[in-house]
């Protein structure tokens, strides 16, 4: 008898005429752990919602990901962060940063400026025009976010929320201090 792929065993797959979707779980069988199972679900779903974003950043802003991701830090941020902050909180190398930086300083949309308690340092700050940039791109970001999830109700994005954050909990509890 031929083991099923945990996506055949669920009705996941890809209708006729639609196109072949590389899926994480396609590897999985029924005999593989539920944990891997679960890690395995999840990372396909993050990774489908982020390559749609990212897509529709591009066509839609003509800005890369980062480069949102890094104006975000800034919007929460308006007295500025400095760039080591910045690469702890994007979870990217300082070179990284440095490089998005100097591209949306260019466009007028962040301004470095000396950081009052480091002179060896810099604060980036949005510009009065990466601010409303900014404020357009992530007024129609959530709405993609809300759209992308509308296929699951109010209660079950509850239920998802508590149970990801004892997830979460539980690695804060068991994982190094670092990146939580």
């Amino acid at each position: 008898m031929a083991r099923k792929s945990i996506g055949e065993s669920n009705g996941a797959g890809t209708g006729s005429g639609s196109a072949a979707v590389l899926d994480m779980e396609a590897r999985l069988t029924e005999d593989h752990h539920q944990s891997l199972v679960l890690w395995l679900r999840m990372l396909s779903c993050t990774v489908r919602v982020e390559n749609e974003i990212r897509s529709r950043l591009r066509t839609h802003f003509g800005i890369t990901l980062p480069r949102f991701d890094l104006m975000a830090q800034l919007e929460r941020h308006p007295e500025g962060l400095r760039m080591g902050e910045l690469s702890q909180r994007m979870m990217v190398t300082g070179g990284n940063v440095t490089g998005i930086t100097d591209q949306l300083e260019e466009e007028g949309l962040v301004v470095r400026e000396p950081s009052p308690e480091d002179r060896r340092a810099f604060v980036v700050k949005l510009t009065p025009a990466g601010r409303k940039a900014f404020g357009k791109m992530a007024a129609v970001h959530e709405q993609w976010i809300i759209e992308l999830f509308s296929a699951l109700p109010a209660s079950s994005k509850d239920m998802l929320i508590d149970l990801l954050s004892q997830l979460k909990q539980g690695l804060n509890d068991r994982l190094p201090n670092e990146r939580k």
